[in-house]
């Protein structure tokens, strides 16, 4: 039996696209957009950010320093979060009723910069119960560390969980730590996935 539904963020609630970043930083730098992930890739810097190992604005800098950005450091945020888009994957209405019969956790491999700016920008995520971010656990999945953290979040035993993420990866990992997960295709396998489990909303 179901008792608490964990859900990723990334292309499982809000989709995002890099390539939009990568674009703006073509236009203020003439990098192209193709070469700046092989620049940033190797650095090592986005997973020290998101497992909570450098500061937003020491980020800001080192990545500015490596890429040649001038810009300031709240320009660098906006640049950084224009990788998302207004639309959700999941309605705010099927969140909002699945959390009157259920607890409701977010695990995420994010970072501050992105999540200050999700938090402000999509009401979809005042119907969490917890937030489980990975530059706050201190470790990205797939790291056992940070599912074992949505499971004492989710106050329920792991195969009472369900989750769903959209890197297979990430869901096996889940299931290695016990967890009821699937790999997230859309809204419509979500809920048809809930639903042959009891749930209901």
């Amino acid at each position: 039996m179901i008792k608490t539904v964990i859900f990723d963020l990334g292309r499982v609630i809000v989709p995002f696209d890099f390539q939009r970043a990568y674009s703006r930083v073509e236009f203020l730098t003439g990098i192209p957009a193709a070469e700046v992930r092989a620049r940033i890739s190797p650095t090592g810097l986005v997973q020290e950010f998101e497992s909570g190992q450098l500061a937003s604005e020491l980020f800001a800098a080192r990545l500015s320093a490596l890429l040649g950005l001038q810009t300031t450091y709240r320009e660098f945020c906006e640049l950084w979060c224009s990788i998302f888009f207004p639309e959700t994957l999941l309605t705010d209405e099927f969140v909002g009723a699945l959390k009157a019969n259920y607890r409701l956790v977010l695990l995420s491999n994010t970072n501050a910069i992105h999540f200050d700016m999700l938090l402000a920008t999509y009401p979809i995520l005042r119907h969490f119960d917890e937030l489980i971010l990975s530059y706050k656990v201190g470790a990205m999945k797939p790291s056992r560390m940070i599912y074992d953290a949505a499971v004492e979040a989710a106050r329920c035993m792991p195969s009472e969980c369900f989750f769903t993420d959209d890197i297979p990866e990430y869901v096996e990992a889940a299931r290695a730590a016990g967890i009821d997960a699937v790999q997230f295709q859309n809204a419509e396998q979500i809920q048809r996935e809930l639903r042959a489990r009891g749930v209901r909303w």
